[in-house]
């Protein structure tokens, strides 16, 4: 999630491709930091998001028009009188900076040929877009910069730029083999930040890559490194340089299941099987992908956020009432040691004198010789029948916990789904038909709104999925899908997959005679192991049977079914693989 200068690298070579050459149609100020600039380029007319957010910086082609304020702030207005319809001469990178350089022609009043650069920063909270002439001088920026505000470097009208220099880094472009060994190696620090904090536009996760591919754990001290590591770790990370030079970049986002992790320029050997990568034609493709993938899940979310603690705390109240309840449930482990009590005082306490405290007899169930305690205040017969008292009391108490307990177990089941259908909503309607099941089960007060004043919503429907050899999979996301399409949706030939002994969704796979090939029950089972609560385990035990043999008992709450006969398989939680249909 780094936009570092391996991946300016390839946007620069990705806007000289389009724009090299084209001409500045419209400059738009939508946001205080933001320009959007449309130029007509080689391949037709394209629109330029420059984003110097502090929070996230970007630059990429955007399809998205945004609205811009009636009135055009100072900085868009100067843009517009001096380059608004510039022609892009050149796009630059100075070594390998999180710095983007636009070259610009344009004329002046008189009709001369003037030059000027826009100058896009990225870098964090200091980002910045900077307006400057041939000589270096700034016009203007979309953030001004005091002496008060930075002792590095004045960004303000009249005065020079330049790059800060501020941590001495090395150029990765240009850094030999002795240079490297001598001033990144003896560093005292783990090998992948001594590499990126002594190299410019090297990220942490690029960093990490260079350790991976030579065989290096990036958490081990540089300094452990002997002769022979350093030079391979040297040679590793000159041909990924190599591959910058030549401009040899392949776009990509590692996806863990649907949930985007990271993205780069080149690709990513550190991830393990559990990830997979999905390619891009384009940096900015890759980009707007990926964030609005980002935008998606965390709004998500926060939308969830309040369902989860509901959930979370029911979950806690009841598995805390669980193991009030085990522990009860062993107290009534001695209720048969009181029944024996009282038959071997029936049976031998016929001669006890007054006011003994105890007395040993012969336990005929064991066959071993046992001490009764007995209340000296108390006969024989009130000493036995207080000891059935307090078995036939025990007794009751077991009937009542086991039911309890019962109860309790399929409460704790019910909400652990609810959380795994939390865990795989994607979107509002999915949320919808969870906070529905949580109102009907009381976990949520029922708040009553008229018909007319409500909101249409899309109704949430499963997910859908194509196997390799053609047969249509349905996975439920909620209780309440997974009913629709167990006992509604589903015919009695076509298979039923489910993760063992956990929450899970229901996966259904069509077919019409009750036949599928090996390979449809393995991608089924992946599926059904994927979303379950076991989709971070290496494999997932799966149970499978055609749904004829799947029974909902009467009054059971939502998704929970009962089988006795069926085949298991080992799956791999995984959905690279697939696309939805």
């Amino acid at each position: 999630m780094a936009f570092d200068g391996i991946t300016i690298a390839a946007m620069v070579k990705e806007l000289n491709t389009s724009l090299k050459g084209g001409r500045i149609n419209k400059i738009a100020q939508p946001e205080s930091d933001e320009l959007l600039i449309t130029v007509r380029g080689q391949d037709g007319q394209k629109r330029l998001l420059l984003s110097a957010s502090p929070s996230l910086p970007l630059l990429y082609f955007t399809s998205k028009n945004r609205i811009s304020p009636l009135t055009a702030p100072n900085f868009c207005m100067l843009l517009r009188k001096h380059i608004g319809s510039a022609r892009i001469t050149d796009i630059t990178q100075p070594g390998m900076e999180r710095v983007v350089q636009f070259h610009l022609e344009h004329l002046n009043e008189l009709g001369d040929v003037c030059h000027k650069i826009l100058i896009m920063e990225l870098m964090g909270k200091h980002s910045n877009l900077i307006f400057c002439d041939d000589k270096g001088m700034i016009l203007d920026s979309i953030k001004h910069v005091s002496s008060n505000m930075s002792s590095v470097r004045e960004v303000l009208p009249g005065r020079e730029y330049f790059i800060p220099k501020t941590q001495n880094k090395l150029d990765p472009l240009t850094i030999t083999e002795e240079e490297f060994i001598a001033g990144i190696c003896p560093k005292p620090l783990p090998a992948a930040k001594a590499i990126y904090s002594s190299l410019t536009g090297i990220s942490p996760v690029m960093a990490q890559e260079v350790c991976f591919r030579a065989s290096i754990d990036g958490n081990d001290s540089m300094q452990s490194l002997n002769e022979a590591a350093r030079t391979h770790l040297y040679h590793t990370f000159a041909r990924i340089m190599d591959q910058v030079k030549e401009g040899s970049f392949t776009p990509n986002i590692i996806f863990r299941g649907d949930e985007p992790v990271e993205y780069g320029v080149l690709d990513f050997q550190q991830y393990g099987p559990e990830y997979h990568s999905v390619s891009f034609d384009s940096v900015s493709q890759m980009l707007e992908t990926y964030y609005a993938s980002r935008d998606l899940i965390t709004r998500i979310r926060q939308k969830s956020a309040d369902l989860r603690r509901i959930v979370q705390t029911a979950l806690e109240r009841n598995r805390k009432k669980l193991m009030l309840q085990q522990k009860q449930m062993k107290d009534t482990e001695k209720k048969d040691k009181y029944k024996i009590y009282g038959e071997l005082i029936n049976t031998y306490g016929y001669g006890l004198e007054e006011g003994v405290k105890s007395f040993k007899a012969l336990n005929y169930y064991t066959n071993e010789e046992i001490t009764i305690p007995l209340d000296p205040q108390l006969t024989p017969q009130e000493n036995s029948k207080k000891y059935f008292d307090r078995y036939q009391k025990l007794k009751r108490t077991q009937e009542a916990l086991e039911e309890q307990i019962k109860e309790t177990t399929e409460e704790i089941q019910h909400l652990e789904s609810i959380s795994n259908a939390l865990d795989i909503a994607r979107e509002e309607s999915d949320l919808s038909q969870i906070k529905e099941e949580l109102t009907e089960f009381g976990y949520i007060k029922k708040h009553y709104t008229s018909k007319k004043g409500a909101k249409m919503q899309t109704k949430s429907k499963p997910f859908h999925y194509i196997s390799s050899d053609g047969y249509d999979i349905y996975v439920g996301k909620n209780n309440y899908q997974n009913d629709e399409l167990t006992f509604k949706f589903a015919s009695g030939n076509d298979w039923w997959f489910h993760a063992k002994k956990m929450p899970g969704s229901h996966v259904v796979v069509k077919t019409k005679d009750g036949t599928l090939p090996d390979r449809t029950f393995e991608e089924a089972g992946s599926l059904a192991a994927y979303y379950s609560q076991g989709r971070t385990a290496p494999k997932v035990e799966i149970d499978y049977l055609q749904k004829k043999n799947v029974k909902k008992p009467a009054g059971a709450k939502p998704g929970f079914v009962v089988y006795y006969t069926n085949y298991s398989l080992m799956a791999v939680p995984d959905i690279s693989s697939f696309s939805e249909a």
